[in-house]
């Protein structure tokens, strides 16, 4: 009970104080756990006899789906009966490629209830992608729907294969859980630092780096993002954020709950694959949501739509996983009267840094460090500057201090912002994308003799990639060819990774031979200004004619 009640103490202490940044931040203090269990510990204690509704499903057809907190402790129980029937035990991985179905949240609570880690997955990943995270993963179950199942291959008799929505040969059907007790009892205890999920996220490597989070890390760790966003218990939250990504699980999972908020589902605005900003407005307005948190790319479509039509009771009104820009704060400020607040975080973090509740940003800040964190920014010799790497102290985090990889210049009054990636990693829409995994598949195009893959600005998704090519010998630089190269990515890279633009150029280089890759994304950032095209530059809008109609699939 002491152990819970810690953790509800930092929970309530944070709520209370949410719109007094300055206090709360000079207050606060991580609790001191040893043996935690965010599901067991916290999440059923707060949903016992609790019948707010914890999940709120808008489905395609328009029908509703409600769930209390205390449905959601008694499902989540008999999940992971269930799954400990089927052979799951503490330690054990699952990967789990679900959309935003009720068995998403009753799964990731079973998980934990059990011990086990969940490796989130895209339903955009490649087989390859798949395969990769299997192996490395060390994945005991996967959990998918029917659309999806015939994407993996199960050579051994140790990996369980479990379907949500029905049955299939081979699979175990979710729907036998319902058979089992709602009440759960653990075989041992949980440490605060044992594993819970792991992510799969963008790296210098040509394969993604596995991002490992702990009870501590990654449940307790988004105290701080629960304050940020501003959260109270009663709230209706709608998150913009897909599936098997750290944001969605943060958004749309851990931070709502720990502040008791209604998490809101909206399947609407996503009818047949297709975002519909009109659609997600009047769906807001309709079903009152308080509070609001997407990607500076959502915010740009919403703002396609005249704004002033719409009634929508936001007090809350976020934004992050990219640069925040002050054209979409301001135009959203002269619509509602309402400030979005930028945030910053990682796939490695909680919510580090940020634009409190009640403060008034300065423009083109991200805002001060969060309670519980201590911001240093750190020159290459590990010396405080003004302007540097984001480094970070917090008794959350594994490594004192963490390395962001992330630049931010501070200003006399203590707030930070954003100047970009110390190495070449960047951001398409609120995806962190390694030019390096790219260019790891093009270099297998017969067609590629070199290539470098760069940020290209773009309106809506901040940045997309582009793919700079020399070619091989009897290669010609047509548009056909550039064509086969963006056709290339498609079955072997996610979507949001795929090449979207592609120029053939000689590479600039320096006397080693390295590619002037800095000097590249200036030059390609000069010629989106003066919207200069080259002779033998290719983009996606080109090739539409030719290419199948998901193949520019519009993501969020």
């Amino acid at each position: 009970m002491a152990i819970r009640g810690e953790f509800e103490q930092a929970r309530d202490f944070l709520i209370l104080h949410r719109a007094d940044y300055d206090y709360a931040f000079n207050q606060f203090k991580w609790p001191q756990l040893e043996n935690f269990n965010w599901a067991l510990d916290y999440f059923d204690s707060m949903a016992e006899g609790n019948n707010n509704t914890a999940l709120w499903i808008i489905n395609e057809d328009g029908k509703e789906e409600k769930y209390s907190f205390a449905d959601l402790s008694a499902r989540s129980g008999q999940v992971a009966n269930y799954l400990r029937k089927l052979g799951v035990h503490k330690g054990d991985s699952i990967l789990l490629m679900v959309g935003n179905d009720t068995a998403y949240w009753e799964i990731m609570l079973a998980a934990m209830k059990l011990g086990a880690v969940v490796v989130p997955a895209s339903p955009y990943l490649s087989e390859a992608e798949l395969e990769d995270r299997l192996l490395r993963g060390r994945v005991r179950l996967v959990v998918t729907t029917k659309d999806h199942a015939d994407r993996f291959r199960f050579d051994s008799s140790s990996l369980i294969p479990l379907l949500v929505d029905g049955s299939m040969s081979g699979w175990h059907d979710y729907a036998d859980a319902t058979r089992e007790s709602a009440s759960y009892e653990a075989s041992e205890k949980t440490k605060a630092t044992d594993a819970v999920l792991m992510y799969f996220t963008s790296s210098m490597a040509a394969k993604p780096k596995m991002v490992e989070h702990s009870y501590l890390s990654f449940t307790v760790g988004h105290l701080s993002s629960m304050f940020w966003m501003g959260l109270r218990p009663g709230d209706i939250h709608l998150g913009i954020s897909s599936p098997g990504w750290s944001m969605h699980d943060w958004n749309s999972f851990i931070a709502p709950w720990n502040a008791e908020a209604t998490i809101f589902v909206d399947h609407l605005s996503r009818l047949h694959g297709r975002f519909d900003a009109k659609i997600l407005l009047d769906t807001m307005e309709h079903y009152r949501i308080t509070t609001f948190c997407a990607p500076p790319s959502v915010w740009r479509k919403l703002l396609q739509e005249d704004l002033t039509q719409f009634q929508i009771p936001l007090r809350e009104a976020l934004s992050t996983g990219e640069p925040l820009t002050e054209d979409i704060v301001e135009k959203v400020h002269q619509a509602w009267g309402l400030q979005i607040r930028d945030g910053f975080s990682q796939t490695e973090t909680s919510m580090l840094i940020g634009v409190a509740p009640g403060q008034r940003a300065v423009p083109g800040s991200l805002g001060k460090p969060l309670p519980g964190y201590s911001i240093r920014l750190l020159d290459e010799a590990g010396k405080e500057v003004k302007e540097g790497e984001i480094c970070v102290e917090a008794a959350v985090l594994k490594t004192h201090p963490y390395h962001s990889g992330d630049v931010a210049r501070i200003d006399k009054a203590g707030n930070y912002s954003y100047v970009g990636r110390n190495d070449a990693l960047f951001k398409c829409s609120d995806y962190r994308i390694s030019p390096f995994e790219i260019e790891s598949v093009l270099l297998e195009n017969p067609a590629v003799r070199e290539v470098a893959v760069i940020p290209s600005p773009d309106p809506i998704r901040y940045a997309v990639p582009k793919a700079i090519v020399v070619l091989a010998k009897g290669f010609e630089p047509t548009k056909e060819i550039a064509i086969d190269i963006m056709n290339y990515t498609r079955s072997r890279l996610a979507p949001f990774k795929r090449v979207r633009r592609v120029e053939f150029h000689d590479l600039l280089k320096g006397s080693d031979g390295t590619i002037l890759r800095m000097e590249l994304i200036k030059k390609e950032q000069e010629k989106r200004q003066t919207n200069d095209k080259s002779l033998y530059e290719f983009w996606e809008e080109d090739a539409r004619a030719t290419l199948p109609e998901t193949w520019a699939q519009d993501l969020p």
